[in-house]
Order: structure tokens, then sequence, then C-alpha cells
């Protein structure tokens, strides 16, 4: 019945079929390709340029903490949300509200504290403004994520004080595609929500120009859990993209326009099905158009100036039932330019600025934030230098924000922020990084203004006007080891913020519409966040890996003030994995330690354990660098069908993840 209904409800698993058929009467490849393509592969990844560094460096020449998912292993993780995406990294969970909704977890911080860019740029949604809002981003497209933990304020402004997470789409090519053409497209079908996605993306061009195309399907029913199906937990995409690019020796420019289409339900609000009463659900759309460029050998040989534009006009509305509820309005134009230079004295520099303007406006019934517009300016310069063993990096920015409500007196932030980090190679495969960060943010809008029922949250919200200026000490250390059979990292930090900026409950009620709500006030108090995350892959033989990783995360108000609210668990996991003549396996569980570290007036959360497995063949094509072929997988998720409740969650006392599911589908690359 699954292979039917995904033939006649999926084009793309046709053309999938068609255009591999080449490849079925391609040659298996031999043990010594197959082991050669793997290396390949392993030597690539150690040297992903980062491209949320104005340096361009590989991961290892960062001394700042830096994950970066690519290639299979970004394959075997891709989630309906950038959230569930990026969960397996260490020191980085998700928030949860139902399908629809999963925003990264940095450390412990979230919403206006990490940054969310697509290809450099801000993505300029509201999910920051509310936990049910998702971000207009589709990690289906993404050709690698990096996520930079810890302050990032130096590079992307205030609302990266807890870090970023950069997808990096290459919907504006910057260099030719590989032969003329290159490309890939995928079909799953989902069991746990009888669920289909298909995606596709090209790129054609020659030394001179070059087009790229993508789009996305999705089509997700309510999700199975254990205790039966999640009512309004539907989530439905489209999105795509066209773009296009000159090269020459001077660089690069290059325009594109997306357009992003989410629809889904809140879990939390599922209406009464059996009398016919729907339930509250999203409708959300934003239209981009970007400019990007590079110009080479400016200035100096060694000189390298990139630019970028976008501007965004983003919608969503939230339906009561058929009924409009609320509407949510954003327009946003933003630039970046930065100009780095290497090899001047032994020194690589990099300098930039950055503005942003834009208006938020919510109408309708939940329109507890008012109309504001915000205008950001910054700039910024970062420093590296390398002696023998050695690495230093400096860096300082200075960021203009002004606040302008509708109905209040407007706020000025100059928020100021500086770093100082290493590299130590102390021995033979061995090294210790340290940094050192003061960062500073200015409130977002909604902690400023914020006054009127937030029914997502259940409550009554009350924004402060009188906010000041949010500062992050961050004292963090990492070794890392790199041998022939083990890859390990560690790191411990400490991050004391000043006038942490958090939403207390002040034990008051006021009557609701349909229910009474606690009031929720937007405050500041210092705090102390501490925490240990580490990760390690030991290799057996030449077939077999094991990876185990682990990460905790305490945050605590200073001076005896109690826990900070909904911070996520503590959890370890482990994946034994498996490759061998084109197959792929692994198995692993991740084990979420019970959070009963809680603030006052909230609930403790149990722990629990998640089983998931994944199985895939790739057959190449036959070139000789491996890089096209077809890939059939088999993935497994929640295999022992456990209650899963997300502590973040505002909903977790109504919503739970997901049970057991099996996802199948087919791969292209060509």
């Amino acid at each position: 019945m699954m292979t039917k209904s995904l033939l006649r409800r999926t084009p793309l698993f046709l053309a999938l079929v068609l255009a591999s058929a080449p490849v079925w009467a391609a040659d298996p490849p031999t043990p010594a390709q197959d082991k050669a393509r793997h290396e390949d592969k392993a030597t690539e990844l150690d040297a992903v340029v980062v491209t949320a560094s104005p340096l361009r460096g590989g991961v290892e020449d960062l001394a700042k903490p830096v994950e970066v998912l690519s290639g299979e292993r970004l394959d075997e993780v891709r989630g309906a949300t950038l959230g569930e995406t990026v969960n397996s990294l260490p020191g980085v969970q998700t928030s949860n509200f139902g399908a629809g909704v999963g925003r990264p977890i940095i450390r412990g911080l979230d919403g206006a504290r990490v940054s969310i860019l697509s290809g450099g740029l801000q993505t300029q949604d509201v999910s920051t403004v509310s936990q049910d809002h998702a971000p207009a981003v589709e990690s289906f497209l993404a050709d690698q994520i990096e996520v930079l933990k810890g302050p990032s304020t130096l590079l992307y402004g205030s609302g990266a004080i807890g870090g970023v997470v950069n997808v990096v789409d290459g919907r504006i090519p910057e260099s030719p595609p590989d032969d003329g053409a290159s490309g890939r497209a995928e079909a799953r079908y989902d069991s746990v929500s009888q669920g289909f996605t298909e995606m596709a993306r090209v790129d054609v061009g020659n030394d001179r120009f070059a087009f790229h195309f993508d789009g996305v399907y999705r089509d997700n029913d309510d999700y199975k859990t254990p205790d039966g199906t999640q009512l309004n937990s539907f989530l439905k995409t489209k999105t795509g993209a066209v773009g296009g690019s000159l090269f020459g020796d001077w660089g690069f420019v290059g325009f594109a326009r997306s357009r992003y289409h989410d629809t889904y339900g809140n879990p939390g609000e599922p209406g009464n099905p059996e009398e016919g009463e729907l339930g509250v659900h999203l409708d959300m759309k934003q239209n981009r158009n970007e400019l990007k460029g590079g110009i080479n050998h400016l200035f100096s040989d060694n000189g390298t100036l990139r630019f970028s534009v976008a501007d965004t006009d983003y919608e969503h509305i939230e339906f009561e039932g058929a009924d409009v509820g609320t509407r949510f309005l954003k327009t946003a134009t933003e630039g970046r330019a930065e100009y780095a230079l290497t090899g001047l004295g032994g020194w690589d520099l990099a300098f930039g600025g950055q503005a942003s303007n834009s208006e938020f406006e919510a109408i309708g019934e939940e329109a507890f934030v008012p109309r504001v517009q915000t205008h950001g300016r910054g700039i910024f310069g970062v420093a590296k230098r390398k002696w023998d063993a050695f690495q230093l990096d400096f860096g300082a920015r200075v960021d203009d924000v002004r606040s302008d409500p509708a109905d209040a007196a407007a706020r000025d932030f100059k928020p100021v922020s500086a770093s100082i980090g290493g590299i130590w190679h102390f021995a033979k495969d061995w090294d210790l990084t340290a940094n050192l960060d003061r960062a500073e943010r200015a409130p977002a809008e909604e902690e400023l203004f914020a006054n009127g029922p937030h029914i997502a949250t259940a409550s009554f919200e009350i924004g402060n006007p009188n906010l000041t200026e949010e500062a992050a000490n961050q004292l963090e250390f990492g070794l890392h080891y790199h041998g022939d059979r083990i890859q390990a990292k560690l790191a411990a930090y400490y991050n004391r913020f000043d006038d942490y900026i958090f939403l207390v409950d002040t034990g008051e009620i006021v009557a609701g519409e349909e229910e009474d709500l606690p009031v929720r006030q937007w405050s500041q108090a210092d705090a102390r966040f501490r925490g240990f995350e580490g990760e390690a892959t030991f290799k057996f033989a030449d077939n077999w890996n094991l990876r185990v990783f682990g990460d905790t995360v305490r945050a605590t108000f200073a001076e005896g003030g109690g826990n900070v609210p909904r911070i996520a668990p503590s959890r370890a996991g482990a994946d034994l994995q498996w490759q061998q003549e084109g197959w792929r396996a692994s198995l692993g569980a991740v084990r979420y330690a019970k959070q009963d570290k809680v603030a006052i007036n909230e609930t403790p959360t149990d722990g629990y354990t998640l089983v998931n497995a994944h199985v895939a063949y790739h057959w190449d094509m036959g070139n000789d660098d491996y890089s096209s072929g077809w890939e059939i997988f088999l993935d497994g998720s929640n295999l022992t069908d456990e209650t899963a409740r997300v502590h973040t969650s505002f909903l977790k006392d109504k919503v739970v993840l997901p049970g057991r599911g099996v996802s199948a589908g087919l791969r292209v690359f060509f």
C-alpha cells in the first residue's frame, strides 16, 4: 500500500527512478574503491570551510567551538524542523511545539539569544516572539549547517549572545558547478505521520555563469504516539527558490528569490474533531530576495570583499478553527559587508559592518506586542595569528539598536562585545582551546513591550520597557584529540550573566475569554550557566565506529535566587556504526535525564530513552570521484515506543514526541 500511495502521490519518486536508470547498469564499487570513497569523505569533512567565519577557516582552525553537519551525516539526521536536525550535536537540543516547530537550543539558551541565519543573514521571521512560531528555513535544502556555540555577537550582533545556527543552502552559487551540472533529489515516506517529503535541487552552468533551482514539498498528517494520535500535529510545507550568479577572475555576484510556505497545527489547542470543531493552526508565508557577491584581490592580492543584502516580507495567520485569530507581519531589510585580508605581517584580519531595518506588527486577538520598528547598526573586527604551536584570536564589535513602538517611548541600546581566544597544539594530535568573551544583548521587542494574553504560553504576558542590556561573561576551555583511531573533544564553560532577561510568574491571575491566565512579566536578574559537553568516535578495524556524546548545563540565579526556568536536561548517547561496500548502518540510543532542577511554579519532567536505527545502500555511478549515484535508506526512530516529553516546551503536559516510526526513501546525487 505504501509503494502504491507513494507512486500515486509523488511524481518526484518517478523522476528519481528515471534519473537513476543509468546507475543500475553501473558496476558496484570494489572494496578498494569503497574504502577510498569513505576516506575521501573523511578528509573533506576535516577541511570543511565554515562560511559563518569571515576568515573562512576550517573547523579545526577556529578557537571558538563550532559544529558542522554535512554530507552523509547531515542526510541521516535531516528532520522536518531545524531543531530536530541539529539535535544530535553535543550542547544542542531543540524546542518543541508539535511537529511544525523546533528551534535550536544551545547550551540552555534559546529564543532571542540564538540567531538563525540563512546564508549568513538573519531569517527575519518571528520565531523569537513565541514558542509556537517556526523559523522560516528548510533543513532539507541545506548543503551544510554550521553551529557556533557560545557568544557569537562579534560577527552577528546582540541576537547571537547564545550562539548561531547558519543554514548554507547554495541558492546563490559562489562557484561553477562541477562538470556543468550537479544536484540531488530525495523522496521519503514516514510511517509515524503517514507523511511524504520530496525535495530536489539542481545547479547548471559553466565558468562564467550558473543557475540554481530547488524545491521541497511535505505533507505530514497528525503523528502517532504511544498514547494514540497527537491531534492537530499535522505539517504541510511548500518552499522553493531560483537563483543565479556571474563569475570571473574578479569574483562573483548573484541573486536569488525564494518563497517559503508552512502550514501546521498547534497540538495544544486541537479543538474537538468529534464535534467538528477545528483546532488552532498557523499559515506562514515569507518571500525573500537576496543579493550576494565577492570581489577578489581588492586593494591587495590577499584581500577579499564579501557583501550580501536580503529583503524579506513575512506574514503568518493564526486560525482559530476557520476564523482568523491573529496576523503577524514583518518586513525587513538587512545588509552586511566584510573585508578579509590574510598574511599581513603574519596576521589574518577581517572587519566589516552590518545594518538592518525591520517593522513588526501583530493584529487581532493575540496581539500582545504592539507595532515596533527596529533599527540596528554594527561594526566589527577580528584578527588571528599563528606562531608554531600557538594561535591567538581577537575580536570586538559595537552596535546601535533602536526599538520604536507605536504606543510608547523608543528605547536605544549600544551593546559592546569583545573576545580573546586561542589554540595551543601542545602535543602530537592534541589541541587545547580557551576563550574569554564579554557579550551584550539588546532586549527583544516582546521583552520590552508585550502587554496582553499570550495564548500559546497560556499566560498574560507583560513586558518591561525599562530593561537594560543583558551581558554574558563566558570562560571556556576545550580539549581536542585527533588520532588515527580516536577523535575526541571535550568542553567546559562558565557563563556569568549580568541582568539576565527572563519571564517570571508573578503569582497573579487575570480572567481570560475561556480560562483564567497566570500573569508572567519580563524581568532581569544575574544568572550563572555552567556546563560540560563532549563527543568521541572510536574506530574499530576499517568498518566499525562507535560514537559517544553527552552534555549537561546547570543554570541558576545569583545569590540563592533559584533555578532558571525551562533548561534542557542532561543527556548521554551512543551510536554503533558500520559500513562496507556501499552499505552503512547504525544503531543508537540517547538517554535524556529527569529534569527536576526547576524554577518556581515549574513542574519536573521524567527522563526517557530514544532508540534509533539507520541503514542505507549507496551505489556510485562509477565516476572516479564517487560524487554521483543513488541511495536507498531505511530509518527507525523511537523504536521502543517510549513516551517522551520535552522539558523546554510549554506544551509538555499535553504534547509528547512521536512514537515508533519508520522512514523509507530514495536519494539521487548527480
